[in-house]
């Protein structure tokens, strides 16, 4: 057969289609045709929901073995804390059992000593709730004012108090609603104890180390106070009943050329955000009145010469 015969076309085996790069360019077009009218005409919506509905079985029964493993480790977890909870629970169950104890046997002493000694029961203050309504107007004081007043029989300095310690005391009464300064305004003084020492002091409302603070003011530079200590009410200003918790100690500097220290005292009360509170009746009310004076020998002087 001559040679010009021959076919010198590619067989169909080895034909080669568009270029590399024309496909490329085409399933690019494709594609960003595909998400410009899915997202602007939802035409993938019906087809994204079948392949959801058909691989949701798959993916139920893939993610089982995961969400197995996590219930086994959440179950033992929770049971740790749960029987450590209850072990310091039981502890603490049992000291307070102790200390109950310990209170009734003490106060039926304090009881017994106070009969022998004729002294008179200490004083029992008459309580009422409220509510704290808003805060006062003032910014550059730290009031509160509360649901109760005049026709509640609330009275100017009643102490009033949350569920941890001294709030602040009544400074203003209208008829219906009241006003109470926190004992951490800077106006305010609360006389209190050191449970620890037994020494007292006074508590003045400070806004210097932050915003919700007191300190323990006029104390020798070498007093007895460290942090931690806890300050209660010691009951001799005439408005709180002793014992009422109010701060406790948080820092204690000591100057060599100050002769007082400086105490700064963190208030147990929530100064900030208490919502309920309770008011109580003045010490002031309940305590008998001052006897007068007899008259001295001047005024029976005076008199006899009139």
């Amino acid at each position: 057969m001559p040679l010009g015969t021959l076919d010198r076309a590619p067989p169909p085996f080895f034909r080669q289609g568009p270029s590399a790069l024309t496909k490329l360019a085409v399933c690019s077009a494709l594609a960003l045709l595909l998400m410009v009218a899915d997202a602007r005409f939802k035409v993938m919506q019906p087809l994204r929901l079948g392949l959801a509905a058909v691989l949701y079985p798959v993916q139920w029964l893939a993610l089982r073995p995961v969400l197995l493993a996590q219930d086994v480790t959440h179950y033992f977890s929770t049971m740790t804390a749960a029987q450590s909870a209850q072990a310091q629970a039981q502890i603490k169950q049992t000291m307070l059992s102790q200390r109950a104890n310990q209170v009734e046997q003490l106060d039926q002493e304090n009881a017994r000593l106070r009969k022998l000694l004729g002294l008179r029961e200490r004083l029992q203050a008459a309580a009422s709730a409220a509510q704290v309504i808003y805060d006062a107007a003032d910014p550059y004081t730290r009031k509160v004012v509360i649901d109760k007043g005049l026709a509640h029989d609330v009275r100017v300095g009643s102490p009033v108090l949350d569920e941890f310690g001294v709030l602040g005391q009544v400074t203003r009464v209208y008829p219906l609603v009241s006003e109470v300064t926190l004992v951490t305004d800077r106006d305010q003084a609360i006389p209190v104890l050191n449970t620890r020492t037994g020494a007292r002091g006074v508590a003045f409302g400070d806004v210097s180390a932050h915003a919700d603070a007191l300190e323990l003011r006029f104390m020798a530079a070498n007093a007895d106070v460290i942090a931690g200590d806890l300050l209660t009410t010691s009951g001799v200003d005439g408005v709180y009943p002793p014992g009422l918790a109010v701060a406790r100690v948080e820092k204690v500097e000591r100057r060599v050329d100050d002769i007082f220290a400086r105490i700064y005292c963190v208030p147990l009360a929530m100064v900030s955000g208490a919502s309920h509170v309770i008011v109580l009746e003045p010490v002031s009310a309940q305590i008998p009145e001052r006897p007068q004076a007899p008259p001295g020998p001047a005024s029976l002087r005076g008199r006899a010469a009139k």
